[in-house]
């Protein structure tokens, strides 16, 4: 059994735990949100030992050479001391430019950041409020095309951050900003692939960032995305996206309406669904999931199943940190 000091404290990690569990257990106040090694939320910083290299994978090589880690995915072999970063280092500034409401619970922001930003569209950021709370969101910008940041911000009935925006947040606001991070992007490599993209809810963010990004960088492949919701409601961009298909003849878009009935135009099902009917095959296409984190899981599953690579699916599961232990809807988060 090893043990992790933090501070002047010192707490026995078990073998099956992550440091952030032992911290977190002992009533230590940590900053985290999706316990997966993917947000960077949770970061820290080794001051004596060593630490597992799964530990630091993702994070940039000058940060590595500092000794930060990810507490959430790290399991000491070894005792280890421990401290927390300077999160100024981590986070820079970002101005509010535009928040446009689409829906009663969905809104677009546009943010402004001071330095300019370098990303891949569909990754995302973390955006932390001025009193430190920090939550991510996924990207729908495509930096050759747009100059601002642009995130899709839906509501949701035990989330600080999301009512915060949609209710109190105004132009000309400032959030910190950190990133970017994933690995779900378009790769221009392959231009004549077929490609299928499926999203819930605002899982459709970085999916029209990723098509927007392939269709201006020449794609010749079909791109076909499947977007779907509970209730009309949540098909915002609908308009937006018919018109990006009538412009591009290789692009093919697909609402789906889950509960409701579904208006002409509008398919009546969950979007996975109707997506593989549609796309029995997949030998040799590429694949992203983005949305409700059990459809992302299940839809790896089904694309393997019908032939797609590994390789070739990206994912963007929306972890929710606040509602992680609690109930929600099946097909719109």
């Amino acid at each position: 059994m090893a043990n992790v000091q933090y501070y002047n404290r010192v707490f026995p990690c078990g073998e099956d735990q992550t440091v952030l569990d032992v911290l977190i257990e002992n009533g230590q106040d940590i900053p985290y949100s999706c316990k997966m090694g993917v947000c960077v939320t949770c970061i820290m910083q080794l001051i004596e030992g060593g630490v597992p290299q799964q530990s630091q994978v993702g994070l940039r090589s000058s940060l590595v050479a500092k000794g930060h880690f990810l507490p959430c995915v790290c399991r000491p072999t070894s005792d280890i001391q421990v401290g927390v970063i300077d999160q100024q280092d981590m986070f820079g500034p970002a101005a509010v430019a535009e928040i446009e409401h689409l829906s009663p619970d969905i809104c677009r922001v546009f943010l402004e950041p001071t330095t300019p930003l370098y990303y891949r569209a569909g990754q995302f950021l973390n955006l932390r409020r001025e009193d430190g709370l920090v939550r991510s969101y996924s990207l729908a910008s495509v930096p050759n095309l747009d100059d601002r940041l642009e995130f899709h911000i839906k509501r949701l009935a035990r989330s600080e951050m999301s009512n915060w925006i949609l209710d109190e947040m105004r132009p000309g606001d400032h959030l910190g900003i950190q990133g970017p991070l994933g690995n779900c992007f378009y790769d221009p490599g392959r231009a004549d692939q077929e490609m299928l993209l499926i999203g819930n809810g605002t899982g459709l963010a970085p999916l029209i960032g990723i098509v927007r990004d392939a269709l201006a960088s020449g794609h010749t492949g079909s791109i076909n995305l499947f977007h779907g919701s509970r209730t009309r409601d949540g098909l915002y961009l609908a308009d937006e996206l018919r018109a990006l298909q009538a412009a591009h003849g290789n692009f093919h878009y697909t609402p789906c309406i889950s509960q409701d009935e579904a208006p002409a135009g509008f398919r009546h099902g969950r979007a996975d669904d109707m997506a593989f009917f549609e796309q029995p095959e997949l030998t040799g296409w590429r694949v992203f999931l983005c949305g409700f984190p059990p459809m992302v899981y299940s839809g790896q599953n089904r694309s393997i199943e019908a032939g797609a690579e590994v390789s070739d699916i990206y994912t963007d599961p929306y972890e929710l940190k606040d509602l992680r232990s609690k109930s929600r809807p099946n097909d719109d988060e």
